[in-house]
């Protein structure tokens, strides 16, 4: 599926209809350069499972835990990640594998960890469309 964003509020639009109808245990793998709007698809994808704390890029921290939603939201981001094994130390395999929905913002630093099912998220900017124009490509496989 393609969606065409032309504004931050479509983008966030665009993650809060995909969270809609998320189910747990799915994985959603969230590539795109620096600046593209990954955080502001994932505020509306927190928002689509119902959570109204704010959110954040966890940057630093690699997971924020959000359970106020009808399903649990692990939010990666693994951007300053040097190997895939350090997500050892995280437990990724208690999420990917648990009750809630990961996204994981630069999803590529772990390709080889994830599971075939997991849904690529891909989130391209087009200058010639405008400053603000974003293609959401979502449901390719990562495999």
């Amino acid at each position: 599926m393609i969606i065409e964003s032309f504004s931050a509020q479509d983008t966030y639009e665009a993650g809060q209809k995909l969270a809609a109808r998320a189910a747990a245990g799915e994985i959603y793998a969230l590539n795109g350069d620096l600046g593209v709007g990954k955080t502001v698809f994932t505020k509306g994808f927190a928002a689509g499972l119902g959570i109204t704390e704010p959110v954040s890029s966890p940057t630093f921290t690699i997971l924020q835990i959000y359970e106020e939603g009808r399903l649990p939201l692990y939010h990666f981001d693994v951007y300053r990640i040097e190997e895939p094994e350090e997500m050892e130390e995280v437990g990724l395999d208690e999420y990917l594998f648990g009750e809630g929905v990961c996204l994981i913002e630069w999803a590529e630093q772990i390709r080889e960890l994830l599971p075939e099912d997991t849904v690529q998220v891909t989130i391209e900017k087009d200058l010639s469309r405008g400053l603000d124009y974003r293609r959401i490509t979502i449901g390719e496989r990562l495999k």
